[in-house]
């Protein structure tokens, strides 16, 4: 993509609609006069005598021990510098994000204009009744090492610099597995530190922790190998200093060496140099966005190497949000009095117990892998494992008990398991791991509306994220014209023109001609349709020129579907299509079906439709809880609807006895576990809140969506199609770029789906 296209779309995406990625969300009802009084006077007056006569109230009655304080001054921020504390925000920012999404962590983020050490620190010490903790960030070196030990001596709540521990924890942990997995004892290795920053101090501390001896470990600066005669040394780094007298460069001291630690700058490890190391080496190149050495000049360099990098795109990725969501998460849950030592030692043994056991198979599916297993190319979890919110934090909240540094003692150990788990919701993280699904196995899709800059803008980030391979049907100038004004870089997409034929049109119209000359369609008819993107695009994915069709965009949705349905057909086994939205809410995915297809379904064809749709579920990783809904509960009232949705049940029920599906029920009990549990005890759904709702007719179906969209908030992902043979998929009228991308990325789930199940 070009430069300038990808800085507009990230200046985009910050600024459009309100400006920054976070807001700050009520919990409490505010909707009538009473909730107001109670929100603030004169009802506020109770909780805060109550927090005045035992100070360790506030953790009872406000949000303190759920809120944590990034807090930064600019001076070290990514890889772009000392760039000052407002440039810093949006990363602050983001980084509030992932506390929130990997850990349901609360995050105000404070960029500070204070320098030197006693500022930031008195400014920081004075916010302490705020917070529950405080996460620094981006603060250079040497200045972040005294301002964090300060704070932790001063301070009575866990504070902890990330950019040195995060990195030290999550390399650690996988530093433990690949000495396991290349059969090398922590204290006889020799290991080369390059970089001598926050991080890769705070690393090499973690790495003695661990049993790493001092004297087998060197470290080199930018200015080289770190030696007592040096004079230029602070004394964090001075306690790295090595008196070898056979080492002079980076290229001597990897000679015979074990492991090698970078979080300096890319491309200055040369094959050479790991060629030259000790049997089984290590290799943990980190330094972002370029690696100290390229991974594929690593691996071609040597067959029995381990090595790590700080990018999602090759095996084995350090990452820092293994870490510092759960520390925090389980220093919060004990109201930690600090992040000591043996937290983050309970951290790195957590995190690297996890890659030794069985990966689960929603890991495995979000990766699109068969065998991820503890080896080689897995030393460390997945960003996407859910255990390490569970594990992680448990392991972490139970080290702050054991230490003495826990103001709250967690006995029943199971149920603090299963809060966890139900602490952060499934909605991003279900299209999260969508689209790690569709990466893992790019699709060529077909886009038959690429006239319209929308679709042009969608390729385009399809391409670039490699969700998707995109081939282009329109007029092929117009489309030249609007990347060229746009500045899109697409010139190596395939553009067809079905206007002006290809060496395929007259295939394609006779292979149509023949399916419909009985359904009163001639072969001129044929030729003449060949000409239309929706059924050339059809055939192109018939013919395996393609492997999935999205359209719709500016047509109706009958007159989309239609090519697809006659020159690709269903399923084996499917008498009729549907169609399902994915609904993005709070409180987790719900999945609605059918909104676009079938309008008022016979009892036969309801449940023709549930099947359709419970499987589909099942394709997301995801259990599905069935509801057929209605206006009635269990036969509460009369007539057509409530009466042949409860027949589709007991049919469902008769022939499909392992899903769990119930009805008729109406929304609020459907989607309400305690209303349904104290009413309906005997319901199949057991007192769990359904997931996914069938709809007795397509008007319902199609209103409710709507409504949740623009009332509830709601994202609408859709309408996804099923029970054709193979991927096509209908656009909304006028989708925004984000709803095609999203569309995109399930067509290239469901063309893999379909492509492992005609195997």
């Amino acid at each position: 993509m070009d430069k300038s296209n990808r800085k507009q779309d990230a200046l985009n995406y910050h600024s459009k609609g309100r400006p920054g990625k976070i807001q700050v969300v009520p919990t409490k009802p505010t909707n009538s006069q009473r909730d107001l009084t109670m929100a603030y006077s004169p009802g506020v007056a109770e909780p805060c005598l109550r927090i005045a006569a035992n100070v360790d109230d506030v953790y009872k009655y406000t949000a303190k021990g759920n809120l944590v304080g990034v807090i930064s001054n600019g001076t070290a921020v990514l890889g772009l510098g000392n760039i000052g504390p407002e440039a810093s925000k949006p990363v602050m920012e983001g980084k509030g994000l992932l506390f929130k999404i990997y850990a349901d962590i609360d995050v105000f983020d404070l960029e500070i204009n204070a320098k030197s050490v006693d500022e930031f620190v008195m400014i920081v010490k004075a916010l302490e009744p705020t917070f529950g903790g405080i996460n620094l960030e981006d603060i250079s070196a040497p200045t972040c090492f005294e301002i964090e030990r300060r704070l932790k001596a001063e301070m009575k709540i866990p504070v902890m610099h990330d950019d040195q521990h995060g990195t030290a924890i999550i390399s650690g942990a996988a530093l433990l597995n690949a000495c396991e997995i290349q059969g090398k004892k922590l204290d006889k290795i020799k290991m080369v530190v390059n970089g001598a920053g926050a991080a890769a101090i705070s690393c090499s501390k973690i790495y003695l922790s661990l049993g790493v001896k001092k004297e087998n470990l060197v470290m080199f600066d930018i200015n080289g190998l770190i030696t007592p005669t040096r004079t230029d040394l602070d004394e964090m780094r001075l306690q790295f200093a090595t008196g070898r007298k056979d080492i002079n460069t980076l290229a001597d001291a990897m000679k015979g060496a074990d492991v090698f630690i970078g979080l300096s700058a890319g491309n200055v490890v040369t094959p050479d140099m790991v060629k030259s190391m000790a049997k089984n080496p290590i290799v943990f190149a980190m330094a972002n966005p370029e690696p100290e050495i390229a991974y594929d000049l690593a691996v071609n360099a040597r067959k029995d190497l381990i090595i790590a990098t700080g990018r999602s795109d090759f095996p084995n990725q350090v990452n820092n949000v293994l870490g510092f969501p759960y520390i925090f998460r389980g220093a919060l849950d004990v109201r930690a009095s600090a992040i000591n030592e043996e937290m983050k030692l309970a951290a790195v043994h957590a995190i690297a117990g996890i890659a030794k056991k069985p990966v689960p198979e929603a890991v495995n599916l979000a990766y699109d892998a068969r065998n991820l297993k503890f080896g080689r190319d897995y030393i460390i979890p997945k960003p996407m494992d859910q255990r390490l919110i569970t594990e992680v934090s448990s392991a972490v909240a139970k080290a702050a008990i054991e230490s003495g540094v826990a103001r709250k003692v967690i006995t029943d150990w199971e149920g603090y398991t299963e809060e966890l788990r139900t602490r952060v919701g499934d909605d991003d993280k279900l299209l999260r791991n969508i689209t790690n699904m569709a990466k893992s196995n790019p699709k060529r899709v077909v886009f038959a509306d690429a006239e319209n800059y929308k679709i042009l803008r969608a390729a385009q980030i399809v391409k670039d994220e490699r969700i998707a391979t995109p081939i282009l049907l329109g007029d092929v100038e117009k489309i030249k014209q609007l990347i060229k004004e746009t500045e899109m870089d697409l010139a190596e997409v395939e553009i067809i023109d079905p206007h002006l034929g290809t060496k395929r049109s007259e295939e394609y119209a006779q292979y149509y001609f023949e399916k419909r000359q009985r359904r009163g369609i001639t072969l001129f008819d044929a030729r003449q349709l060949m000409a239309d993107s929706n059924y050339y695009g059809a055939c192109m994915v018939q013919f395996g020129e393609a492997d999935a069709l999205i359209s719709g965009l500016a047509k109706n949705y009958a007159d989309t579907v239609k090519p697809a349905l006659q020159i690709i057909g269903t399923e084996p086994g499917v008498s009729r299509v549907a169609g399902m939205y994915m609904m993005i809410t709070q409180k987790g995915p719900v999945f609605f079906g059918d909104t676009t297809v079938n309008i008022d379904p016979t009892v036969e064809e309801l449940v023709d439709i549930t099947v359709l749709i419970e499987r589909s579920v099942k394709r997301f990783n995801i259990n599905p809880r069935v509801a057929v809904l209605s206006y009635s509960n269990f036969g509460s009232n009369a007539g057509p609807i409530p009466e042949g949705t409860r027949e589709a049940v007991r049919i469902l029920h008769e022939r499909y006895p392992d899903m769990v599906v119930d009805g008729d029920m109406q929304a609020n009990f459907a989607l309400n576990a305690s209303l349904l549990a104290d009413n309906f005890p005997f319901s199949t759904l057991k007192g769990r809140a359904a997931n996914t709702l069938i709809f007795p007719n397509l008007e319902s179906g199609n209103i409710a969506y709507k409504l949740l969209q623009e009332i509830g908030g709601a994202e609408a992902v859709g309408p996804i199609l099923l029970g054709l043979r193979k991927s096509v998929h209908i656009l909304q009228l006028d989708s925004s770029v984000r709803e095609i991308v999203n569309m995109v990325t399930i067509a290239v789930v469901d063309a893999q789906a379909k492509a492992n199940t005609n195997k």
